[in-house]
């Protein structure tokens, strides 16, 4: 098992990381799965947007991407977040960025675990668990 994080061009700097990797690991084994291989890529609007029309064929700015390559009830999978996204959503939402970016960690494991918010119904069920575990914190 390993859950990493990595900077790609972002000066940006996740303050928490072991906290915040232990929610991970909570939500992985509250799923009923096992934490395989997780990397998390913190980059830059300019990137995301690239990886976005490349792979998704989509031509927005979006906050996070995941690939998912789950193996059986393994979790694996890269997560890739754009730092310049978080930090405006969190001056829109009238939240700490650090806050913001632990919400969208939480939902890139939660779309590894399988679920989905392509619906108003998926996107309610994904913000309730997001609150659940950011209200849980790693206990």
């Amino acid at each position: 098992m390993s859950i990493r994080i990595f900077y790609e061009e972002a000066a940006f700097r996740y303050k928490g990381w072991n906290k915040t990797r232990k929610i991970i690991e909570n939500i992985i084994t509250g799923e009923g799965k096992a934490a395989g291989h997780i990397n998390f890529i913190i980059t830059t609007d300019a990137n995301l947007i690239l990886i976005n029309r490349q792979f998704l064929e989509h031509d927005y700015y979006t906050d996070v991407i995941t690939f998912n390559y789950n193996e059986g009830s393994d979790i694996n999978g890269e997560i890739y977040i754009s730092a310049d996204t978080v930090k405006d959503n969190a001056g829109i939402y009238g939240t700490d960025v650090m806050d913001e970016m632990k919400r969208v960690m939480i939902h890139g494991v939660l779309h590894l675990a399988g679920h989905d918010d392509r619906t108003e119904e998926e996107k309610s069920k994904m913000r309730k668990l997001e609150d659940f575990w950011l209200a849980e914190g790693g206990s």
